[in-house]
This record gives C-alpha cells, structure tokens and sequence, in this order.
C-alpha cells in the first residue's frame, strides 16, 4: 500500500498515515510560473496499491487538477491500483439539470476521474447518493454518522435532545442518526429563492423545550443553519447545536456561524480546517482519519467496508 496526497489536506493525510502506521508516499506537486500544475512521483509504485488521498475543495478547479494530475503520473508508473479519496467531493451539488441549458457537473468530474486512470473512488457522506451512479468504477460513499452519533454521546445529555433535518432533502440522513442516540426527529422546511440565500417556512415537528440538533452534508454560507437556528428557538426550542460533515464555510460564514445563536456547530476535517474555523469559539472539529484508514486497510485487505456501518 502507498499513500499520496496533494495541497488541498496534507493534516488528514498525515492522520490517515498515522493510523494505518504508513508514511505518505514521496512526490511533489509544485507549479509552473503560469501556475501550470506538475507532479512528480519520487518512488517506486510499480504493481503497488496506490491510494491518493485528496478533497477538491477550495480552491476546487486547482485541487481537482492535481488529483487528475497525480492519477495519469501514478498510471504510467505501472501502479497496480488507484483509488482515489476524497474526503470532500467537489462538484457534487451540481448533481442534476436546475434548469434548462445548465450542466451536471458531478457527472463530468465522475468522467474526468475515470478517465485520469483511477480504479476505484471513495468519498465521504456525498451530498446526493445518486451520484455513486456516475462513475463507472466501484465507489465506496462512507457514513460519518457512526462518527456523530459517538460524538454527540460523549458530548450532548441526550435525554431531551431532538435531531432535525434543515431541509426535506436531508431526512434520510437525519433519520439515520435518530435512530442511531434514540431520539425524535423533526423537519425544516424551507424554500431557497437564489442560490446561497434561503428562507424558513415553518417546522414540521414539536421542539418546544428540547435541545435541537442540526444534521447536514454541508454547511456553505451558513445562512440555511442560521435560519434554522433561529425558526427552532422562535417556537419553543432550548438551544439549538448543528453536525455538519463538509465545513465548506465561505465567505463570511464563520463570521456568520459565530454571530449566530448556535450554541456549537461541529465539522469534519474533510476539509481542512482555516485558522478562522480553529479559533471561532462556537466551531469543533472532529477528525475522520481513523475512518478512512480503516475503509483504506479494509480496501487493501479486500475486506468489507460496508460493515463498518452497521
């Protein structure tokens, strides 16, 4: 097995390696002065299982090229196998046709990773399961709710704790949780009018008194999570805490989420974390190495991945 990686999460990488007891591979991805991306790889990976381990978030085109990059260098290196992880898949929100003459991006980056050379993907908690459908190679989509639902025991008193999806679309997810810390579950419901802008509508559910917490994929703007802070605590609600997978957070979102009446929104070091996010009072981090290093061993060993879930 070798590790490799890219600019874009060089500390979970180095978490991942850690777990598995692998250093990360030796290679080098540096830029030309047109900012033209060049990689190198500096060791043996002939016949090897080669592993890279790479999100494509901000800046996303330069991160996915790079990842596309290291695939055709490890390709006509004669690695055996290439798996390419992504902790956070970029793209994947543009997963269907919004309107008419509009693309499905998620289909064309799925396509783009095929065709670099890599044989496998394995990504984290993707923003619509569909889109496992667009690549034609095997993809393990990975669940951080196990990940949650043991954070929130360590750290949450669960006897008056409700969980609540933002939006419709996230009920499924939502629902996997409750059940996993025996808890209800209630629904925002919420109609968006542009893009990074969204208006709450009304609650389907009974928060009055309880302690609401938030489940997502992402958390972008964070104006969907603070409005939905604050409809919970306009109706009843004791406080109001949010799990979020992928902290994309930009813009002024961490600004935002620190005004806000969170009381606490915790994240995944899918990506990697700013020194703005590490330093906001109301923002934890939880890591996802030890997940992904096990569904890494679990891949190299050809054991089941899909049983770290149940």
């Amino acid at each position: 097995m070798k590790l490799f990686v890219g600019n874009s999460n060089r500390q979970l990488a180095e978490a991942i390696g850690k777990y598995l007891e692998k250093p990360l591979g030796l290679a080098t991805v540096r830029r030309f002065a047109d900012q033209e991306i060049f990689v190198e790889i500096q060791e043996n990976v002939r016949g090897e299982d080669c592993f890279i381990i790479q999100s494509t978030s901000y800046p996303a085109n330069d991160h996915l090229m790079e990842l596309l990059i290291m695939t055709d260098a490890l390709r006509r290196a004669s690695a055996k196998r290439i798996t390419a992880v992504l902790p956070y898949f970029g793209y994947a929100r543009q997963d269907r046709k919004a309107g008419g003459r509009t693309p499905i991006s998620a289909k064309l980056v799925a396509n783009l990773i095929t065709e670099a050379g890599a044989d496998r993907v394995m990504t984290l908690d993707l923003h619509a399961g569909q889109i496992q459908g667009f690549f034609d190679i095997p993809t393990d989509n990975l669940f951080s709710v196990p990940l949650m639902s043991r954070d929130i025991k360590e750290h949450q008193n669960l006897t008056n704790t409700m969980v609540v999806s933002p939006d419709v679309g996230g009920v499924v997810r939502a629902r996997a949780l409750a059940k996993r810390i025996d808890a209800p579950l209630a629904i925002v419901d919420k109609r968006r009018e542009r893009p990074g802008e969204s208006e709450v509508m009304n609650v389907i559910g009974d928060v009055s008194g309880r302690d609401c917490l938030l489940v997502d994929d992402i958390i972008d703007s964070g104006g969907t999570l603070c409005n939905a802070a604050d409809a919970l605590l306009a109706i009843g609600a004791k406080s109001v805490k949010a799990y979020i997978t992928h902290g994309v957070l930009s813009g002024g979102a961490v600004a935002r989420i620190t005004a806000s009446k969170l009381t606490e929104l915790v994240i995944t070091d899918s990506i990697q974390p700013t020194s703005a996010i590490l330093n906001a009072p109301n923002i934890r981090v939880v890591t996802t190495a030890n997940l992904l290093g096990e569904a890494i061993a679990r891949t190299t060993s050809e054991q089941s991945v899909s049983s770290l879930f149940d």
